[in-house]
């Protein structure tokens, strides 16, 4: 990695900026001809070649094959979009877009960030995704219960990142309230407050006592808070407009895109990669800074939603290096500062109902 911008002239920075551009634009090689016709710099075709030598040079431009002309290396988008970036004015049509999300009405987290994923991916023309980050170590801060029947109940889980959770436990033996009772009670004494690793063999005995060694309805219980807990510490990743890699050059290429989308498939890398950043700021991940080795010819983007002060997910795009990263910084912002903002205002009582 070089130093960064300090060790490059305002011209040499002026000449980067207008061929990330230019190539953002039309996906070709740029020349010194091009940048000397569009009069952004008052210098000399010879000048502008030679400057443009250096910055090859420096690590910022490289030189596909005999062609004339250079492109951004990796390194060169990196400057570019830390440094010489200039901020996009969103349309009036786009910002309603992101208005009209924010206008739906839906309760649950993933609902927001599958239809916000799809907005990205409209709005910028690459692939959009939605993360629900790994909980790492997700607890139950509370269970409740309700009969059913003879032999069902619900088992509820309040996790400790906020999601709640139900599952339907049937059982073959018989129960009735006064056992579901001490079930509940027993679970929000021994089991509050442990990740599925720290439920232990000694945890169950200690369950299946307070039971009078009901060791049926102790298995059948834990059998589902585990698949609860599992859900909740798993991560979620949904991707919208897949089709529209298929647009850009960059990935014409069948292995390249197959390895691409094995790697939404799989997900793990990621989410990893994801649920490792904290923060609200919006995220640039160029080339081979990411660890998923299959994104090493695209950039991932993308804004974490924060709600009460902590990471609830993320909201983002995927494409070529040459990507307009100015208005996919601008819309991923918008976007996911407005879906931050909607789950942080506060909840509207029903009509009658009073807070005393």
């Amino acid at each position: 990695m070089s130093a960064g911008s300090n060790e490059l002239s305002d011209r040499k920075k002026l000449i980067l900026k207008a061929i990330v551009e230019a190539h953002i634009r039309g996906g070709e090689p740029v020349g010194s001809k091009y940048i000397t016709e569009s009069k952004q710099l008052s210098c000399s075709s010879a000048t502008i070649r030679n400057e443009m030598a250096e910055l090859e040079s420096l690590g910022y431009l490289e030189q596909p094959h005999t062609s004339a002309g250079r492109v951004p290396s990796k390194q060169g988008y990196r400057l570019y979009v830390d440094t010489l970036l200039e901020e996009y004015a969103m349309t009036a049509k786009e910002i309603a877009q992101i208005n009209q999300l924010m206008k739906i009405k839906m309760s649950e987290l993933d609902q927001i960030l599958d239809k916000a994923s799809k907005v990205a991916s409209v709005l910028t023309n690459y692939t959009g995704f939605a993360i629900k980050p790994r909980a790492h170590a997700v607890t139950v801060t509370k269970y409740e219960t309700a009969l059913i029947d003879a032999h069902s109940f619900i088992l509820i889980v309040v996790a400790s990142n906020g999601a709640v959770k139900t599952r339907n436990v049937l059982l073959d033996t018989e129960i009735d309230e006064h056992v579901l009772a001490r079930l509940t009670a027993a679970l929000n004494e021994l089991v509050v407050g442990l990740d599925a690793e720290q439920i232990s063999l000694s945890v169950m005995i200690s369950l299946e006592n307070r039971l009078s060694g009901d060791s049926v309805l102790v298995n059948a219980v834990m059998k589902s808070i585990y698949e609860m807990l599992s859900e909740l510490d798993s991560g979620e990743l949904k991707v919208s407009g897949l089709d529209r890699l298929l647009q850009y050059p960059e990935f014409s290429d069948a292995q390249n895109l197959g390895e691409l989308l094995g790697a939404f498939e799989r997900k793990d890398d990621i989410l990893d990669l994801i649920s490792e950043i904290d923060g609200e700021d919006v995220n640039v991940v160029i080339g081979k800074e990411s660890s998923v080795k299959v994104i090493n010819n695209s950039t991932l983007v993308f804004k974490p939603i924060r709600s009460n002060g902590r990471t609830v997910g993320a909201i983002g795009v995927i494409g070529p290096l040459r990507m307009d990263y100015a208005r996919v910084l601008a819309t991923l912002d918008n976007l996911g500062g407005n879906i931050s903002h909607l789950l942080n205002e506060p909840k509207q009582l029903p009509k009658g109902d009073k807070n005393d």
